[in-house]
């Protein structure tokens, strides 16, 4: 049986988390990736199988809750963000905790105001060794309250076991996220690291391997995501691809595929394992989970996408690259986004910017509105059940003659 964890009752939901129990009971083996529908008449919401709050989310909001219980009368400080939700950390600021770095590791605060008696909250992403030493050397202790998700520390592990087998670390990340930072700095403890951040990069990479390339084509195109004292023609000779957790798996297979493709091009079918290490396992089943549901999903078909989570939100953003590529498709933040049935307020991913869209509801034909209107909905796992409930709520009120909430929900109960 799986794990449950102790939530903050404010970020359960009436309509959302009936919705995921129901179909946790009907499909206790997840095999069914059908989204889930709710017919309200004029409006229809076909809802992800998966998404939302994963494992490792849950886990540290539930460490972090239990940090502002057990600790009163303590000072209480988060390393960064617990997560990549703005009203999650909102809430912990409001409860007294500060924090000590932005999400680019930029101080907030100096270190040297911590006492050792001071509750120090890791976050889901993890932290690097040269944090860790810092507040080590500080008599602050990180082993209390450290939310770091289960499936990046064994991104950490495997990438120190193949290390230790003389095998280069490739990581498939952002460079300068939280977790792929945090992952950089464990891995170049036992291994030469470097970053790729898609396939694009992945194929540069497969040129210097191949000898198509040069060291001078590697430092040009890969400054800065190489541990120190890496060397090319030595290093890239025996690798392993571990991922940041929230890219994309797909991409992260296809990158694991070519890198390894081209070791055998350049090797020998003989003697592909001496050269490439099999770290398939490091894949994150949740960020598959909701990757391969947001598929089955953009497949079933819809008038346009509405995608809810925190807008530095890496996972959340990948949901919103697949959907785009096949229906309009809106990333907010919250229901506050939805300014209008006319007006929408949503993170444009090419230029990294909040914009506003003019009639984004109401999909037409030449003649008349189209009814019913068929809205895709779906979250990174970062985001709370209640802020899908209220970005329903909203719509369906701007909808004439809809059914209530509890005759939708009926079947679900």
């Amino acid at each position: 049986m799986p794990r449950t964890f102790k939530l903050p009752h404010f970020y359960h939901s009436p309509i959302i988390s009936v919705v995921k129990q129901a179909r946790r009971n009907t499909d206790a083996r997840k095999s069914d990736l059908a989204p889930t529908l709710l017919d309200f008449g004029a409006v229809r919401f076909k809802i992800a199988r998966h998404f939302g709050f994963c494992y490792g989310v849950e886990n540290a909001i539930e460490i972090a809750y239990q940090a502002l219980a057990e600790n009163p009368d303590k000072r209480i400080f988060l390393l960064s963000e617990i997560i990549h939700n703005p009203h999650v950390n909102e809430n912990l600021r409001q409860r007294g905790v500060k924090f000590l770095m932005d999400t680019a590791g930029t101080p907030l605060l100096p270190f040297d105001i911590l006492m050792p008696d001071d509750v120090v909250i890791v976050p889901a992403f993890g932290t690097t060794l040269e944090v860790e030493q810092a507040l080590k050397a500080r008599g602050v202790t990180l082993t209390a309250y450290n939310t770091t998700c289960p499936f990046v520390e064994k991104v950490w592990r495997r990438s120190e076991e193949i290390g230790k087998q003389d095998y280069t670390v490739v990581i498939h990340g952002k460079r300068y996220h939280e977790e792929t930072r945090a992952t950089f700095s464990h891995a170049q403890a036992s291994a030469p690291v470097v970053v790729v951040r898609d396939l694009g990069e992945a194929r540069d990479l497969a040129k210097i391997i191949s000898g198509e390339a040069d060291t001078t084509f590697f430092f040009k195109k890969f400054a800065d995501r190489f541990s120190p004292g890496f060397d090319p023609t030595v290093h890239l000779k025996r690798i392993g691809i571990v991922n940041q957790t929230t890219m994309l798996a797909t991409e992260t297979e296809a990158i694991a595929n070519l890198l390894q493709d081209t070791i055998r091009a350049t090797y020998g079918e003989a003697d592909v394992s001496s050269h490439f290490a099999d770290t398939r396992d490091t894949l994150c089943y949740a960020t598959k989970e909701n990757q391969d549901a947001t598929l089955a999903l953009i497949a079933d078909g819809g008038d346009i996408a509405v995608v809810v989570g925190g807008y530095n939100s890496s996972n959340t953003s990948h949901l919103v690259e697949l959907c785009q590529q096949h229906l309009p498709t809106y990333f907010i933040r919250d229901a506050d986004e939805l300014l209008s049935p006319k007006r929408i307020r949503h993170l444009e991913l090419e230029t990294k910017q909040v914009q506003t869209t003019e009639d984004w509801l109401f999909q037409t034909t030449e003649t008349k509105q189209k009814t019913p209107t068929d809205i895709v909905l779906t979250a990174g796992a970062s985001c709370p059940d209640v802020l899908l409930d209220e970005v329903l709520q909203k719509i369906v009120k701007w909808f004439p003659e809809t059914r209530s909430v509890d005759e939708v929900l009926e079947p679900f109960l």
